[in-house]
């Protein structure tokens, strides 16, 4: 049987990976709801507050014969709570989940995942938002 090229790919591996794992992280459920928001495209009519996985991008790394890739994911928070409390709860609560996180893929081994970047902030209108950026390694199975 020939392989699926998707199930080789390291971006779309850990995505499903970070959706499903996330969806499964209970404590979320206080902030996104029993069946966790967290989406990779914004909803034609969003519920507040949501997880979008924003930008990602992937770049090969390691020796000759190596098929390591080092991926950078941008997690936003979206929320129209008057404050910013609620993003900033969110965001905290996703850290705590995906720091050093053992996340399961399908067609790769995660080597590591750390948060390397969160910031909080106010949009042009009342909207809150919290990104995150995940830095992971991947090594195909």
């Amino acid at each position: 049987m020939p392989l699926d090229p998707q199930s080789l790919d390291p971006l779309r591996d850990l995505q499903k990976g970070l959706i499903a794992y996330l969806k499964d992280h209970a404590p979320l459920q206080t902030w996104l709801g029993a069946q966790v928001r967290i989406h990779d495209a914004v909803p034609p009519e969003p519920v507040y507050p949501y997880v979008l996985v924003d930008r990602v991008e992937a770049q090969p790394f390691g020796g000759v014969g190596v098929a390591a890739t080092e991926q950078a994911v941008t997690l936003r928070v979206v929320s129209d709570f008057d404050g910013t409390e609620e993003a900033r709860a969110i965001a905290s609560e996703l850290r705590v989940a995906l720091d050093q996180a053992q996340v399961p893929l399908d067609s790769h081994h995660l080597v590591s995942l750390r948060v390397t970047y969160l910031d909080v902030f106010r949009g042009a209108d009342r909207t809150v938002f919290a990104l995150l950026r995940l830095r992971a390694e991947t090594e195909p199975i």
